[in-house]
C-alpha cells in the first residue's frame, strides 16, 4: 500500500511534522527524500555530490520530456481521463495537468516564489477538461520554460532558491523537476499500454540516462 492511502502511516509522519511525503525518517528526525544528497547525508552514507547533468543538459531533456508528454497525452482516451490511478487517488486528467505543473512550478520558483507542495500538486480549473485543453496548457508552459532558459543568466545553476525541502541550488531543483516529470511520463506510457494502445515514442533508455529514477514505474 502506497503511505499516502494509509491514514495510521500518515498521521505518524505529521507528527514529526512532514506534511508530504516522500521522506526518510530516524526516530523522531525527518529529511525531506527529494535530493538524494540530502538524504545520505540525513543516513550518513556516501553518495554522489549534486546532479550528474548539467543545467543545459538537464534543460534540453526536460524539454524532450515535455514534448514526449504532450504526444503520449493526444493519445490518451477522452472518455478514461476520470480514470483513477493504479495505486493512487488521482485521476489521469490530473496526471496529465500534474505533468506540465511541475514545470510551472520550478519556473514560479526560479521567478522568486518559494516552491510549496501545494504549488505541485494544484489540480487543473474546470476550463482544463479535455486532452487538447491540457496539451494546449502543457505548451504554454514548454514556450515559457524554454524562453526562460534562452533569457537565463545562470547557466551553472548555482542561484539559491527556497523549497519547502530548504534551500537548494537552481540546477538540483532542475534536476528534481526534470526527473519527476519523466517519471510520470513513464507512468501515461505504461497507462496506455494498460489500455493496449502502443505509445507514441516514449521515453527511452537514452531520455532517461543520468537521471535518479526509482526503478519501478509504479510505487506499491
Amino acid at each position: 500500500m502506497n503511505v499516502q492511502d494509509d491514514p495510521e502511516a500518515m498521521a505518524a509522519l505529521r507528527a514529526l511534522g512532514a506534511r508530504s511525503v516522500p521522506v526518510v525518517s530516524r526516530g523522531d528526525r525527518f529529511v525531506f527524500a527529494q535530493l538524494l544528497t540530502d538524504v545520505s547525508e540525513f543516513l550518513e552514507i556516501e553518495a554522489a555530490a549534486g546532479p550528474e547533468l548539467s543545467v543545459a543538459e538537464l534543460t534540453a531533456r526536460l524539454d524532450l520530456v515535455l514534448e514526449t508528454a504532450a504526444r503520449l497525452i493526444e493519445q490518451f482516451p477522452q472518455a478514461r481521463l476520470a480514470d483513477k490511478l493504479l495505486n493512487r487517488d488521482r485521476s489521469y486528467r490530473v496526471l496529465c495537468h500534474h505533468v506540465f505543473r511541475i514545470s510551472e512550478a520550478f519556473l514560479e520558483n526560479v521567478g522568486g516564489e518559494t516552491l510549496t507542495y501545494e504549488m505541485l500538486t494544484q489540480e487543473p480549473g474546470p476550463e482544463i477538461a479535455t486532452t487538447a485543453d491540457i496539451t494546449g496548457y502543457g505548451g504554454g508552459v514548454r514556450a515559457r520554460f524554454n524562453a526562460w532558459w534562452t533569457a537565463c543568466a545562470d547557466r551553472e545553476g548555482v542561484e539559491p532558491v527556497e523549497t519547502y525541502f530548504g534551500r537548494q541550488t537552481m540546477h538540483e531543483v532542475l534536476e528534481r523537476t526534470t526527473w519527476h516529470t519523466a517519471q510520470h511520463v513513464r507512468q501515461l506510457a505504461m497507462a496506455l499500454e494498460m489500455q493496449e494502445i502502443t505509445p507514441d515514442r516514449p521515453l527511452d533508455a537514452a531520455a532517461l540516462a543520468g537521471l535518479p529514477l526509482p526503478e519501478a514505474v509504479w510505487d506499491g
